[in-house]
């Protein structure tokens, strides 16, 4: 009876997951004909903060891509550091020697200021910002020669108080951060265009978040959200409080994933599940329908060993949702203008995104740049544990 009722409930949830996919791709496909344009040029001074842990595979390209900005106004970059040994200051240096005109600074101090030590590292940057305009991103995102006018000319309007850009994945080398991006771009970046299209996602993304001086200021600057894992989402919830909007551009920058292993991989998905969890725990437990193809796999397994279920429709059950799965991502690819995708490895990615979503369910902790963290259900750090074993 258990592999019986075990099998119908799959199966249902594996249909469900049908119409899920489906949904997504006709939106997929709508937002991939929104208009790309840059809109009003403007000159106004720029900070960019790069907050830095490592010489990560690919950090060279990526910060270049930042230091080729086609911007008319002035730009300062400030790259920032928390350890005097840390390999991206000779990434760093590099750049200064191969674009001596752009206005650089590097700030290496390892003060604390809350629990985050990414904020932290942002609270000690912010002080030597020069712009009213300051847009935060990740070490790990690559933009193109547009990526600025862009972005500035999206938090022109009075009621936007920053700007977040989604993005896709790409991977720097080797078979699992070859997974890492199609997880991006087969799982992530769908759910949140679903998000948007139902108007039920508030993002704000660590990829870019530029703010005016003043709105960040409003919010008690990053001092605010120092004690909190999702430290973007924070910022825009703050934002929104005090009654700006978010502007969500209508253009992708990439990600650029450098996991080497299969630890890697694991760990930085459950992160990233267990913040989503703590944040929008509703919103988390309802994405277990984007799961099609490995419901599927159970209501097939547990439904031929009960004979409750005809060989015919097991079969067409795992690969109606494989179908679906693979009709999505290709969409993904011509509304983002992405490059061909592995789709060999879409049916193994689907399981392994399906453990993650169920390990999150288990356990407050997550392993970030080599240390553990522990938090509270609203997303809260409440320790910092030591460094986790390589």
């Amino acid at each position: 009876m258990i592999l019986y009722f075990t099998s119908i409930v799959a199966a249902l949830v594996s249909v469900v997951g049908w119409g899920y996919l489906l949904g997504a791709t006709l939106l997929t496909r709508r937002l991939g004909r929104r208009p790309q344009s840059i809109g009003q040029v403007t000159t106004a001074g720029v900070t960019i903060l790069k907050p830095l842990h490592g010489a990560e595979p690919g950090l060279f390209e990526n910060l270049v891509s930042f230091c080729t900005q086609d911007y008319p106004g002035p730009v300062q970059i400030i790259f920032g550091v928390q350890d005097t040994r840390d390999g991206a200051i000779a990434i760093v240096d590099r750049l200064r020697a191969e674009f001596p005109n752009r206005h650089f600074d590097l700030v290496v101090d390892s003060t604390m200021h809350g629990l985050n030590r990414k904020v932290s590292n942002l609270v000690n940057m912010e002080q030597r910002a020069q712009h009213e305009i300051v847009v935060v991103s990740d070490s790990d995102m690559r933009v193109d020669p547009h990526y600025l006018s862009r972005v500035v000319a999206a938090l022109d309007p009075p009621r936007i108080g920053a700007v977040t850009c989604l993005y896709y994945g790409c991977g720097a080398t080797g078979v699992w951060s070859g997974m890492g991006a199609l997880g991006i771009n087969a799982h992530f970046l769908p759910s949140v265009v679903v998000g948007l299209g139902l108007k039920l996602a508030k993002p704000c993304f660590g990829s870019t978040i530029a703010f005016k001086r003043s709105a960040l200021d409003e919010i008690g600057g990053f001092r605010s959200v120092a004690d909190c894992l999702a430290d973007d989402y924070a910022v825009g919830a703050a934002l929104r409080k005090r009654g700006y909007d978010i502007a969500v551009s209508p253009f992708t920058i990439g990600h650029v994933c450098a996991e080497t292993s299969a630890s890697d991989l694991w760990q930085h998905e459950l992160r990233w599940s267990r913040t989503i969890r703590a944040i929008d725990p509703g919103g988390h437990a309802g994405s277990v329908v984007t799961h099609a193809f490995p419901f599927a796999l159970m209501a097939a397994m547990t439904g031929l060993a009960a004979a409750s279920i005809a060989p015919s429709i097991a079969a067409a059950l795992v690969l109606g949702s494989l179908g679906c799965r693979l009709a999505l991502l290709r969409q993904v690819e011509r509304s983002f203008d992405l490059p061909a995708q592995a789709y060999w490895l879409v049916p193994p990615r689907d399981l392994l995104s399906f453990a993650v979503f169920m390990s999150s369910f288990f356990g407050r902790q997550a392993s970030w740049k080599g240390r553990r963290y522990s938090f509270i259900s609203d997303g809260t750090l409440v320790a910092a544990g030591g460094p986790t074993t390589p």
